[in-house]
């Protein structure tokens, strides 16, 4: 009669093993594949502009309360969720604003905001996708708009993505967040912080002429990016700066420069450009405003390590040229932004930045950069900034922005 071959059962140890063996390696799974979706899969912010053709010059439409603004706002908004819905991309969409509407001569210019969400190694093909679905939507005259495919221009600019949409009260100002003002740039000279600077693009910046009096030889300078001035979260070369034909050493008027980069700034969460006003936009004075900026925390006082803001307010060109104040020295080509109390203000170290506005929905424009003032903080010696949209024309001459 044969034996039946006797049947050890396994130690509880070497079960207990198995079991936690194979929930290592289920977790392991899990964790790599909640990485893959979550942390490869990036949120990409893109602006872009078109034109609407043979409409007639209406003011209404800049106004984003008017029946004109919302109504062709609507129907741009509902065409582009159809084009990308019904796209190979549907998945990788989110969102598509009007953000804002520019009347000229016959035409109406949309600036919109996209939100995609897609794997860091297809960036570069959906940017494409995306621009091929708005030309195609664009050529596809349905309904009572003429739009113009060639009018087409895509970038990402003005968002604060790690932020919210609120800022609290750089001479009397805070320190700011990681990644809050991602456009903000030190140019240092020598490998020190000299000046602020504002990415526009991926090869272009703007900033003051008169950060570069003493030499404009882009071997001497370095620009930077991310809220520590040192050690930098991302640097890069100059290859050249141009200074505004008008600029005259030692004075104010035209005091804006661009900067040309050596190669193109890869566009993260914590750096990428601010928006261009268009030349016509306004910018009343009351409105409010921030400005940002390595400076000295008082005259002649300390540098901070950490990017610093301040929210301030525009003042009226004539109140800014009285008497007791800047008495006739702020041209057209200027404005004035801060408090007459003094206090809040920009220093020195902090010319060449920005000063930002954001409209309704949160897009950050560049309204002004650090030019001149008296000392800092000083009772009716407000900041003095170049206007941005007086050289708006001259900024695109130079840079294609």
């Amino acid at each position: 009669i044969p034996v039946a071959p006797s049947r050890t059962s396994l130690p509880l140890w070497m079960i207990a093993l198995i079991v936690f063996g194979v929930l290592a390696v289920l977790g392991i799974t899990i964790g790599l594949l909640v990485h893959f979706l979550a942390v490869e899969n990036t949120t990409y912010y893109y602006m872009g502009s078109f034109n609407v053709l043979d409409i007639p010059y209406n003011r209404n439409y800049e106004r984003e309360t008017s029946p004109e603004n919302n109504y062709l706002s609507k129907i741009l908004e509902t065409k582009m969720t159809d084009a990308f819905q019904s796209s190979s991309i549907y998945r990788q969409y989110i969102n598509s604003q009007v953000i804002t509407l520019v009347p000229n001569d016959n035409s109406v210019t949309a600036h919109i905001w996209l939100v995609f969400k897609a794997h860091r190694s297809v960036k570069e093909d959906t940017r494409r996708r995306i621009e091929n679905i708005l030309r195609q939507m664009l050529r596809n005259h349905s309904g009572s708009l003429t739009t113009d495919p060639d009018s087409l221009r895509l970038h990402g600019c003005g968002r604060r993505p790690r932020m919210s949409a609120t800022y609290d009260r750089i001479k009397g100002g805070s320190t700011a967040q990681e990644g809050e003002w991602p456009w903000q740039a030190s140019l240092k000279k020598n490998g020190r912080h000299y000046c602020g600077a504002s990415l526009i693009s991926e090869r272009y910046l703007v900033t003051a002429a008169h950060c570069f009096q003493k030499t404009k030889d882009p071997r001497n300078y370095t620009v930077s990016f991310g809220t520590k001035v040192s050690p930098p979260y991302m640097q890069h070369y100059i290859q050249q700066i141009i200074i505004h034909e008008d600029y005259v050493r030692g004075e104010h008027h035209d005091d804006i420069a661009v900067i040309m980069l050596t190669e193109k700034v890869l566009f993260k969460k914590d750096v990428h450009p601010v928006c261009l006003p268009e030349a016509t936009q306004i910018f009343p004075p009351g409105e409010g405003v921030v400005v940002t900026g390595w400076g000295a925390l008082a005259h002649n006082g300390e540098y901070p390590l950490l990017l610093q803001k301040a929210p301030v307010k525009i003042i009226d060109t004539n109140t800014c040229n009285a008497e007791e104040a800047y008495n006739g020295m702020v041209k057209d080509t200027m404005l004035c932004a801060g408090y007459l109390e003094g206090n809040i203000d920009a220093c020195q170290g902090d010319s060449g930045g920005p000063l930002v506005h954001p409209n309704s929905r949160n897009i950050w424009y560049l309204v002004g950069i650090v030019s001149w003032g008296e000392e800092c903080g000083e009772v009716n010696k407000p900041g003095v900034y170049i206007r941005v949209t007086s050289f708006r024309h001259w900024i695109a001459s130079k840079t294609g922005v």
